[in-house]
């Protein structure tokens, strides 16, 4: 009735010691391959999208920003949550801040021939 200890390690019965190590081993890539993505994308991505809110909440009068949706207007006020924005002559939008894809700092950049 009983099974003789070479049965039971014939028919597949694991030794009693070296488990831990075995397991670690086979997590190690995966740990591994976490820490590669944190330090290519996810940090970096943390990084952009810290210096894009200090560029936001630092927005001014007479800057130039670039929407979402790809509209360049000046801006003419600050709010807290919002800017007001002149797309043309006499047409002005408030945009939300969230919305602000790229801030162009006043006198930055200008083209030679204008």
């Amino acid at each position: 009735m009983f099974a003789s200890p070479a049965y039971a390690q014939a028919a597949g019965a694991a030794p009693a010691g070296g488990g831990g190590a075995a397991m670690l081993m086979q997590f190690a890539p995966l740990v591994f391959i976490f820490v590669i993505f944190y330090f290519l994308l996810i940090r970096p991505q943390q990084k952009r999208m810290k210096e894009h809110r200090r560029a936001i909440d630092a927005v001014q009068k007479n800057d130039q920003i670039v929407t979402a949706g790809g509209l360049v207007a000046k801006v003419t006020k600050v709010e807290e949550h919002e800017v007001e924005a002149e797309i043309a002559p006499n047409v002005r939008v408030k945009v939300v801040k969230g919305t602000i894809a790229e801030i162009r700092r006043a006198g930055a950049g200008k083209p030679a021939n204008d």
